[in-house]
């Protein structure tokens, strides 16, 4: 197979934990060729097909200098036998035109995974709100005087922002407060910004656990994301630890 990952720059790719690199090093090994392209490279000129100027790439094994180009070429999406988006957030509004274009590649008759009106209509962070039975208590707005509600009946809460990853712009707000208004301000910009605000779970200590489903079954094992030191967030372990379960347990609602 020929295949296309739309991701982030190859250069900033942090391989001892990118799960996009894992998907590119089992595809080689399988025998796939691998193609990478940024949403930013990806065309459409009214009458034509939606294409992109890909880099053609092998993987080296070393782990500084990790693939090499073998070829640079403007392709049409179609031409490959899969399209995976494999963007990071944020999800702006350069994610959302990046789904009308590969939504454009499907009709030429590519094939992309995961389907872009799915990344589009179901954000990774609302969607937990569809679960509220296995999340910890959550408000999503923009208005301040809700999160100080919040925080007057939970004490102890997680601010973050929708559009944030690895743990970037996450905040604890205790019992006394401290801080609220500033980390207000900060992320929700005087009402032009909708933030997410949960209920603390103390059980982040044995670590974040994440369940992968594959087919519509779960796999059996959980990676856990362990807080290290004074840390709450659980994004950022020195490295990534496998917990073998035959009934995984997702602790939800912890910070992201």
């Amino acid at each position: 197979m020929n295949i296309l990952f739309v991701a982030d720059p190859l250069e900033a790719f942090k391989i001892y934990k990118d799960t996009t690199f894992s998907m590119m090093r089992e595809a080689q090994r399988r025998g796939h060729r691998i193609a990478a392209c940024e949403p930013r490279h990806i065309s459409w000129v009214s009458g034509g097909l939606v294409t992109a100027r890909v880099r053609e790439i092998t993987l080296t094994g070393a782990p500084d200098a990790w693939f090499e180009e073998t070829r640079v070429a403007e392709r049409p999406l179609k031409d490959f036998d899969a399209v995976l988006m494999r963007k990071d957030p944020p999800f702006d509004s350069e994610f959302f035109y990046a789904t009308h274009l590969l939504e454009q590649a499907e009709r030429d008759g590519a094939r992309v995974f995961n389907k872009p009106a799915a990344l589009r209509d179901h954000p990774e962070k609302l969607a937990i709100m569809e679960f509220p039975q296995f999340v910890s208590p959550t408000l999503v707005t923009r208005q301040a005087e809700d999160v100080r509600r919040f925080h007057a009946e939970h004490r102890d809460i997680i601010l973050k922002p929708l559009d944030g990853m690895g743990g970037m712009g996450i905040f604890r707000v205790g019992p006394d407060a401290m801080n609220l208004g500033s980390i207000i301000e900060t992320l929700n910009r005087d009402g032009a910004t909708t933030i997410m605000v949960q209920r603390f779970v103390p059980e982040i200590v044995a670590g974040d656990k994440r369940v992968l489903v594959i087919g519509g079954k779960p796999v059996p094992f959980t990676l856990a994301r362990i807080p290290q030191g004074t840390e709450v967030r659980g994004n950022r372990p020195p490295a990534a630890r496998a917990w073998r379960s035959r009934s995984p347990t997702p602790t939800a609602g912890l910070p992201r």
